[in-house]
């Protein structure tokens, strides 16, 4: 126990809080960073300056608070969504994480439970403890799929306050269907919960008519996260966003810090919308390399699973810290998620693509798959 640990143990610190590590993916520089699922595509000149015109606007005004409830941002993000989906269904925050915050906060508590099939997001349940949340745990299947009969049994079972699924799934890149949604729902209703769907990586999916989105209307109990740190490239940005019926965005705005969104953050999010075409124009280059990686790692004998966002987590792994020290030494950063066998790297351009490749048929020679495979064709 550090020092910094032993003294803040001596604060009243909440109980569910003590011993706990804060969340946190490694910050090490390499040439090709591939570990949190970035989109690695650089903004480019006409889209940058596009958001400095609208900053530059902004500051002029930075001796007065921001638009408190963000409205024209909303409507830019309504009519982005598009199924029928208006400013009032619309709530943004600082990432997707303070969206997610501000739902336990509404909806979740002491006395209260959050929902989820793991693996999965690990800030479920560091969201939950931060709102002394009680955190339900379930696994999903072994190749990470879960079906609308086993969900649905899971939140009658367990009556949670909150079920949150993750699709496509992180850190596996599984996504679930619209049935499974419908049937998540359906439980949800009867035992008087909330359901969120959180579609943070929903642009990189195989089949995108497959968003919760779509089940938006009469639903009054789902929610629908999204994020525009991945497929507009805004990580540094920090925003992310729902659709939800008006009444959960009313409640959110009940535990919303006053004036939250930045001027400059709305700023730079609106111009981001405005030039969402070339924005989103990276993602099918990035869903390219995606399948490249799935494709490539398959015929060198690893065990893939099929991904629907920007990353692909592989198995077969017969020593994950090792192989992920020697890509570090051939300045490929991916990340070691923790599942047994496997790790995980962000699909980023051809360049990087082909640098964590080749990378890996060099470390294949010395340290091969555990359990070699027959090459098999992956989904296009």
């Amino acid at each position: 126990m550090s020092e910094t640990t032993q003294r803040m143990n001596q604060l009243p610190l909440r109980d569910s809080l003590r011993g706990e590590e804060p969340y946190g993916a490694p910050q090490i520089h390499a040439r090709h960073l591939l570990n949190v699922n970035e989109n690695t595509h650089p903004l480019s000149d006409r889209v940058t300056q596009s958001i400095l015109d609208r900053v530059e606007k902004a500051v002029s005004g930075l001796n007065r608070y921001p638009d408190r409830d963000a409205v024209e941002l909303r409507t830019a993000l309504a009519a982005y969504l598009g199924h029928g989906i208006g400013v009032d269904n619309v709530w943004a925050a600082n990432g997707s994480n303070e969206i997610l915050q501000q739902i336990l906060q509404a909806f979740g508590g002491p006395s209260r439970s959050m929902l989820s099939f793991q693996p999965t997001y690990s800030m479920y349940p560091l969201l939950a403890r931060g709102t002394d949340t009680e955190y339900i745990s379930v696994p999903r299947n072994t190749d990470f799929t879960i079906s609308g009969e086993y969900v649905a049994a899971q939140i009658r079972e367990h009556t949670p306050t909150i079920t949150v699924i993750c699709s496509p799934n992180n850190p596996t890149g599984t996504a679930v269907t619209l049935e499974t949604i419908r049937r998540a729902y359906e439980a949800t209703e009867e035992t008087g919960g909330i359901l969120v769907i959180d579609e943070a990586y929903a642009e990189f999916a195989q089949d995108r008519d497959q968003s919760a989105l779509a089940l938006l209307d009469g639903r009054a109990r789902l929610i629908v996260s999204r994020t525009m740190s991945k497929a507009f490239a805004l990580a540094g940005a920090r925003l992310g966003y729902l659709a939800a019926a008006p009444e959960v965005v009313a409640a959110l705005q009940l535990v919303r810090l006053p004036y939250h969104l930045s001027a400059v953050t709305q700023a730079v999010a609106i111009a981001a919308l405005e030039n969402a075409d070339e924005l989103l124009g990276a993602v099918d280059d990035i869903r390219t390399q995606r399948d490249r990686i799935e494709r490539e790692l398959r015929d060198m004998g690893y065990t893939v699973y099929e991904s629907d966002a920007n990353f692909v987590l592989f198995g077969g792994v017969s020593d994950p810290q090792r192989i992920w020290q020697d890509l570090l030494d051939a300045s490929v950063l991916i990340r070691n998620v923790g599942l047994e066998g496997t790790l995980r790297v962000t699909a980023g351009t051809a360049e990087e693509t082909t640098a964590f490749l080749d990378a890996m048929r060099t470390i294949s020679k010395t340290t091969p798959p555990a359990s070699p495979l027959a090459p098999t064709e992956s989904t296009p």
